[in-house]
């Protein structure tokens, strides 16, 4: 009996050593960290920012340059195409809509397209009645159509969300406001109930965000470019109008308070045409499979587009935006690639994501995510998206070493701990979380691509170092770049990403979105 429980111990000791070298083989990263300098991210950029890519606009020309770019490095790297091959392109057939010209007239009331209502879609049609669906939702047991019928009829709804006696959101529950409330998706959801229910277009007060609405017009216009979108998805869209103040209390007076649904006998007549042209783009996906959880995916992105040339002929570059995120992604691919080669490769596959048009609205982000997730969203454990992280914010002018982190806490509380932990570690940049608050009115955390991966509820992390007066000018160029930043930022989205590949259990999600 005895001499069994020694050799029980022995067993045991056997056992409890080999999980310590198995906890062993995760090697220090630091080293790998190394190859991700100043010197190489420079070199990228000069290259990736110069006028010969003439500010990779989706679509054009110098778009084209940029993935034959990227093609090229992953090829040197040695690092595979995602869906094999040579095949690091995923093709993606987009839809663009001129600015649409034409007028909007109600009674002896006429404006045209731009004025007093914005749309980006054609839309004709005469119509006696509209109806006025309030904040336009339907959601559990919630539902402003209740006793309307809208199958045929234009529809009238406005932003925002309901409140209950103590000022809590109905949706919530809480303090806190639901999607319905977002910019990314307040339209969106709102048109998909209104078509679900037979509605032919929709008219959308938003006051709060009108302005905005209407400088994207206004560029549009000026440049003579248009409203893009997926090709695949166009057949879901329907044609819907932005209102402005005015022309909203023309049709209902005191909307803004008005919460009543209703029939409202109101004259309207459409005359919106436009001219669409399809567009052909791509993303640049490279992939490194995982050595012991090669089915779990971590996802690291940046985007690949810039905004092309002005109507004056400049150049935007886009160095910061987001060429800097692009490099960044390039040395933190080799920094892995590295690792692989010394027999050191992550546990968890790594895919390097270059998406396209997110300057158009993140359509290629949207198209993996929505159409053709080339890897399972469902075995997608978390998203790193770079997008602007070489340039200082001039409110943070003094105290540089820094950069805005948004949404690491949004979905996983595990995944802001670890980032938090890894940062002390490794790089020790003052992580800024000032655009990370919900009632942040920039809504940074809706205006990249990260947030594709985040309505799915898959956690993410967004790299930013905030706008400058170069934001989308041409002033935006590699000279400018603060190289030594851009560094220590790469290495600090390599040292997360390392640990989430690399770590033994998957981060969970318990928060996911409402």
């Amino acid at each position: 009996m005895k001499k069994l429980t020694l050799i029980a111990l022995g067993l045991t000791m056997g056992t409890l050593q080999a999980q310590k070298q198995v906890k062993s083989k995760v090697a220090d990263p630091q080293a790998f960290a190394k190859t991700i300098t100043e010197a190489e991210l420079k070199e990228h950029l000069y290259t990736y920012a110069s006028d010969e890519f003439e500010g990779r606009e989706t679509g054009e020309p110098g778009q084209k340059m940029a993935i034959a770019y990227l093609k090229e490095q992953y090829v040197s790297l040695g690092i595979p195409a995602a869906k094999g091959g040579d095949d690091y392109f995923q093709p993606i057939l987009l839809e663009v809509r001129k600015v649409p010209t034409g007028q909007l007239s109600m009674g002896d009331i006429s404006m045209e397209n731009g004025e007093g209502f914005m749309g980006f879609t054609s839309f004709e049609g005469d119509f006696d009645q509209i109806v006025y669906a309030g904040y336009g939702i339907e959601e559990g047991d919630y539902s402003d159509y209740t006793d309307l019928e809208v199958s045929g009829k234009v529809v009238l709804v406005k932003s925002g969300e309901p409140k209950d006696a103590s000022g809590h959101f109905v949706l919530s529950g809480s303090e806190e406001a639901s999607k319905w409330s977002n910019i990314s998706e307040a339209l969106s959801k709102r048109v998909a109930v209104a078509k679900e229910k037979g509605a032919v277009a929709v008219l959308f007060f938003d006051q709060a965000n009108f302005d905005r609405y209407q400088r994207r017009f206004s560029y549009m216009k000026e440049n003579d470019s248009g409203s893009m979108g997926i090709k695949a998805l166009a057949k879901e869209s329907m044609p819907s109008f932005f209102l402005n103040t005015d022309l909203a209390n023309k049709m209902l007076a005191d909307i803004a308070t008005d919460h009543q649904p209703k029939v409202l006998d109101l004259p309207l007549s459409f005359a919106v045409k436009s001219a669409n042209k399809e567009v052909q783009s791509e993303n640049v996906v490279a992939f490194l499979k995982g050595s012991e959880l090669p089915e779990e995916y971590i996802v690291i992105s940046s985007h690949l587009d810039h905004v092309g040339v002005n109507s004056k002929g400049e150049i935007h570059n886009g160095a910061d935006d987001d060429g800097s995120g692009t490099v960044a992604l390039l040395e933190i691919a080799e920094a892995f690639k590295t690792a692989a080669d010394k027999g050191k490769g992550p546990k968890r596959s790594i895919v390097f994501l270059h998406v396209t048009g997110e300057e158009k609205g993140l359509l290629g982000s949207q198209y993996y995510t929505d159409v053709d997730p080339i890897f399972p969203l469902a075995n997608t454990v978390a998203n790193l998206n770079i997008d602007m992280v070489g340039r200082i914010d001039p409110k943070r002018e003094g105290d540089r070493n820094y950069v805005y982190l948004i949404g690491s806490d949004k979905l996983s509380t595990e995944l802001h701990e670890l980032s938090e932990a890894v940062n002390d570690k490794y790089t020790k940049v003052t992580l800024d979380y000032t655009y990370n608050d919900e009632n942040d009115p920039n809504r940074f955390y809706y205006r990249s691509d990260h947030y594709n991966f985040a309505k799915n509820n898959i956690p993410i992390i967004f790299y930013f170092n905030g706008t400058h007066d170069d934001y989308h000018k041409p002033g935006d160029t590699p000279d400018k770049i603060n190289y030594d930043l851009l560094e220590n930022r790469s290495r600090l989205v390599f040292f997360t990403a390392w640990e989430l590949a690399n770590r033994a259990n998957r981060i969970t999600v318990d928060k996911a979105g409402k």
